[in-house]
Formats: C-alpha cells, sequence, structure tokens
C-alpha cells in the first residue's frame, strides 16, 4: 500500500476515535450519565487505538526500512517524497483534535468523579456518628 493510502485509511481510524470521542463529550455532558453506553464508547476507543498503534507501527517501519530515519522529521521527508504531504498534514491535525478531546473529556470525568466523592465524603461525615458506636460496631437499631 502506498503511503498515501496508509495515511488515508490512518486518518479513517483518526475520525472514527473523533465520532467516539464527540459522543462521549456529549454522554459525561448528560445529568445522568448512561453507564452502559460509556462502557460501550470506551471499548470502541480502546479498539480504534489499537488498530491506530497497528497502522502506525507498520508506518513507522515502512519509513525506517525506506532509509527516512525516525520520528517526525522521517516521516515528513517520506511524505514529501511521496507527494502526500497534505494527508500527512491533515492525518496529524485530526490526531491532534482528537488528543486535546480525548484530554477533555478525561477532565470532564475527573470532574464528575471528585463531584461524587465529595457527596460520599459528606455522607459519610454526617452519618458515620450517628451509625455506629466507638468500637466500629452499628448502634442498636440503626440497620
Amino acid at each position: 500500500m502506498s503511503l498515501g493510502k496508509h495515511l488515508d485509511v490512518q486518518q479513517q481510524v483518526v475520525e472514527q476515535l473523533l465520532q467516539l470521542l464527540e459522543q462521549e463529550r456529549r454522554v459525561l455532558a448528560q445529568g445522568r450519565v448512561d453507564a452502559e453506553r460509556l462502557r460501550e464508547l470506551v471499548a470502541g476507543k480502546q479498539a480504534a487505538l489499537m488498530r491506530l498503534e497497528q497502522l502506525e507501527a507498520t508506518r513507522a517501519a515502512a519509513q525506517l526500512k525506506l532509509g527516512y530515519g525516525p520520528g517526525r522529521e522521517g516521516a515528513l521527508r517520506a511524505a514529501r517524497d511521496a507527494d502526500c504531504l497534505n494527508a500527512w498534514r491533515r492525518l496529524r491535525q485530526f490526531a491532534l483534535r482528537a488528543r486535546a478531546l480525548n484530554r477533555a473529556n478525561g477532565d470532564a470525568l475527573g470532574l464528575r468523579l471528585h463531584g461524587n466523592q465529595q457527596i460520599l465524603d459528606f455522607l459519610d461525615r454526617i452519618t458515620a456518628d450517628r451509625l455506629y458506636g466507638p468500637n466500629g460496631r452499628p448502634l442498636p437499631g440503626m440497620l
């Protein structure tokens, strides 16, 4: 497969990942999160990321085999020589967008978890003295 076609395939997978990330963002923005849908989205994201890792490993190996050297500079030279620099740049833009959206979703999830932990901590404080005695056993009539 040519480098241009390979980059197109990678971009398609990144676009799928972006769609999943957008759906995840919408799920996380709901007042009540659909945990089952969130699990499905996470599984889809993991599958897309595994596919991207495979594609990237194949591309990087071909890049080295053809003598372009490792890393971004080698990839850029290979794309330039294969006349697919625009495809390379487009893929990078999609990947950067996916990274930013994934980070934002992670932050949103972290805020939700933090809020839930604060609620649990508060409930522990207001109930701990009333449900259990000093020996850690439930007070009579509490359970």
